[in-house]
């Protein structure tokens, strides 16, 4: 086994499936059985969700809405969505904890760095809402942000394509997959693996991220597993 602890980065359009808005019982359950297949292996799995799904708050604030705002709408979308994954989650047998960057004791634990670790060492699932707490980031920069708080060994981004494109390749069938590709290259091409700010903390930190499609079966314990999937992201 490759990695012994990981984070997962799933965006709020992945729980949405194939109906674009709001959350996809067929979608979430898809991804529940996913996730169980890596715990079952004695990975220590850290998730983080985005809330794309239900608000997006950059697209508030390029309509005239205050960004920070529009961000703090954002961020309680990502709980609405932490929520319902661990209702599924729980439902299939696994123990899990939701910690929420700023506090909503009635509905989850606020975010403790040691305590977050503890659960992890207990192979609890931890899943992180609420962003960083803090307007003008992305849950892209909180994914690397917590991953390098608990140690994860590696981000592993969930996507709906196999890797990183030099360019669309829904629009453009010569679109090249990269197997490898350094920080550096991905921010200087603007390939959109993840945001700037998340992609500079994670060289800075030198730690990898793998993008992969999450919608093969089996495909995330395939990455967990140490084998080829996807494209990874790491220094030269």
């Amino acid at each position: 086994m490759r990695y012994k602890r990981v984070l997962v980065k799933l965006s709020g359009e992945a729980l949405a499936g194939s109906e674009k808005f709001g959350i996809c019982p067929n979608a979430i359950q898809f991804i529940t059985e996913e996730i169980g297949r890596a715990v079952a292996l004695g990975i220590e799995t850290a998730l983080v969700v985005g809330g794309g799904n239900i608000f997006r708050g950059i697209s508030a604030s390029e309509k005239g809405m205050d960004r920070a705002n529009a961000d703090y709408m954002g961020m309680l979308a990502t709980v609405i969505n932490a929520l319902a994954l661990q209702n599924y989650l729980e439902k299939a047998g696994l123990v899990t904890r939701v910690q929420t960057a700023f506090e909503m004791r009635t509905v989850a634990e606020p975010y403790i760095r040691r305590r977050a670790i503890r659960h992890l060492e207990k192979k609890r699932i931890i899943i992180f809402a609420g962003g960083t707490g803090n307007p003008y980031f992305t849950t892209d920069t909180a994914a690397a942000l917590r991953a390098m708080e608990i140690g994860a060994d590696v981000i592993i981004k969930a996507t709906k394509v196999d890797g990183v494109y030099d360019k669309d390749p829904v629009r453009f069938s010569d679109a090249k997959k990269f197997e490898e590709i350094s920080y550096i290259e991905a921010l200087n091409l603007g390939l959109g693996v993840m945001d700037s700010t998340a992609l500079s903390l994670c060289m800075d930190n030198d730690l990898p991220i793998i993008v992969f499609n999450l919608l093969v079966a089996g495909n995330l314990t395939k990455v967990v597993s140490g084998q080829k999937i996807g494209t990874v992201v790491r220094g030269t």
